[in-house]
C-alpha cells in the first residue's frame, strides 16, 4: 500500500511541475498589445497572466504539500494530521493522499 501511495504522490508531483513549466514560461509574444484606458485584449490578457499566477501558487503549494507526505511515509507518520496529531480519514487520503491535516485543521488554516 506504501508503494501504490508513494506512487500516486509522484505521478501528481510530475504533473505539478509539467504544468508549473507550461505556467512560468516566457510568453510568445505579446502580439503589440498596450494597456490603455480601454478594455481589450490587453486586459484579457492580464486577467488571464493573474489566473495562471493564482494556479502557478496553488500548485506550489500542493508541492510542498506532497514533499511533505513523501517524507510523512518514510518516517511512517503518514495519515496522521501535522497540526492536532489525529488520524486523517481514509476517505481524506483517497481523495487527496497528499493530505497533511485533517479537515478540522486544514479548514483553520
Amino acid at each position: 500500500m506504501p508503494d501504490d501511495i508513494r506512487e500516486t504522490l509522484l505521478a501528481r508531483q510530475r504533473e505539478i511541475d509539467a504544468r508549473s513549466a507550461e505556467l512560468t514560461a516566457p510568453p510568445d509574444s505579446t502580439g503589440g498589445i498596450s494597456f490603455g484606458k480601454r478594455v481589450g485584449d490587453g486586459t484579457s490578457l492580464a486577467v488571464e497572466r493573474l489566473t495562471q499566477v493564482a494556479e502557478h501558487e496553488q500548485l506550489l503549494a500542493q508541492s510542498e504539500q506532497i514533499t511533505r507526505a513523501l517524507a510523512k511515509l518514510d518516517d511512517g507518520s503518514y495519515g496522521v494530521c501535522d497540526a492536532c496529531g489525529t488520524a486523517i480519514p481514509e476517505g481524506r487520503l483517497e481523495i487527496h493522499p497528499w493530505a497533511i491535516l485533517c479537515v478540522p485543521c486544514a479548514t483553520d488554516t
